[in-house]
């Protein structure tokens, strides 16, 4: 087995960086609508950022399973793009550091990994991790994106709302780092978006939205939305113009609405009507759901 440290290649040797707040989003399977993926875009695109750290993505990734996307021009090959996994420093809107770790959640050495980004927490001083990610929700997009916060030190959850009971999911290596961390006595949590389940496989800018807005509340760091709300509002225009295009879809997300209205504001099983609505456990089996056929479909195209 490989050592941690040979997982990585660092770029500096400072390790000053005043107890920064260590964000990460690792694309692939719990990115529904890509909502990690676009805060990421949106946080490096508009905040200054330096690289810190790259990792072996040979020894991580597989390329036969998720193919980089390549273009042929004409008679020759134009480029490839080749996936990156990097820890990067970046400023916030008031010059305080964090680090941002991103890319392609890892498909193998995960244990490996783990202890890695543990290794990189330790020497750069990391005060706090903190996931962004995303599943599949039964929820209509024409409500607010909700959001489950997880850690296991409940000193960092303070006032949050339980979604959902106990469950079981496919291992994903954003948990396990969150375990790991945990376990090595570092803080980590982490957020994750419900995304409308019809629209899993499209960009949702909403999502990213509230991702960063739920990080910044947690951490005091102040960080840019930019256009991101201008393009959360014209695809939400957007997606409800298609859903009145049809009765039937609009009948059904007239209908989840009502389910899902009913079961925000109420705490018992059946509304005032007698319609049964769904209980923790059974919206928790509905996500248990959407999740292993997630990673079905990712096994097949293997």
């Amino acid at each position: 087995m490989r050592e941690p440290s040979e997982l990585y290649q660092l770029l500096t040797d400072e390790t000053d960086f005043g107890s920064p707040v260590l964000i990460h989003s690792l694309a692939g399977f719990l990115d529904a609508g890509s909502s990690g993926r676009l805060a990421v875009g949106q946080l490096t695109s508009l905040l200054e950022t330096r690289v810190l750290v790259k990792f072996d993505v040979d020894a991580l990734y597989d390329y036969r399973a998720r193919r980089p996307r390549m273009t042929f021009l004409n008679d020759h090959y134009g480029q490839i793009d080749l996936p990156e996994l990097t820890l990067s420093e970046i400023r916030d809107q008031t010059g305080v550091r964090f680090l941002l770790l991103a890319g392609p959640e890892p498909d193998f050495a995960w244990q490996g990994f783990a202890a890695a980004v543990e290794e990189l927490v330790r020497r750069f001083g990391v005060k706090l991790t903190v996931g962004m990610h995303a599943v599949p929700w039964p929820a209509p997009h024409t409500r607010p994106v909700g959001l489950t916060t997880h850690s296991s030190d409940p000193s960092l959850l303070g006032v949050h709302r339980t979604w959902v009971g106990n469950l079981e999911v496919p291992g994903h290596v954003a948990g396990l780092l969150e375990l790991s961390l945990g376990t090595a006595g570092q803080s980590a949590m982490g957020f994750v978006a419900h995304i409308p389940h019809y629209l899993t496989g499209v960009d949702y800018p909403r999502g990213a939205v509230a991702l960063i807005e739920a990080v910044s509340a947690q951490t005091g760091l102040v960080l840019p939305l930019g256009d991101l709300l201008e393009s959360a509002d014209r695809t939400d225009a957007e997606i409800s113009a298609q859903v009145s295009g049809s009765s039937d879809n609009d009948d059904a997300v007239r209908a989840l609405e009502q389910q899902y209205d009913t079961y925000v504001a109420t705490a018992v099983d059946e509304n005032p009507d007698g319609a049964p609505l769904p209980s923790a456990d059974e919206i928790a089996a509905q996500v248990e759901q959407f999740l292993a056929d997630l990673d079905k479909q990712g096994r097949d195209e293997n």
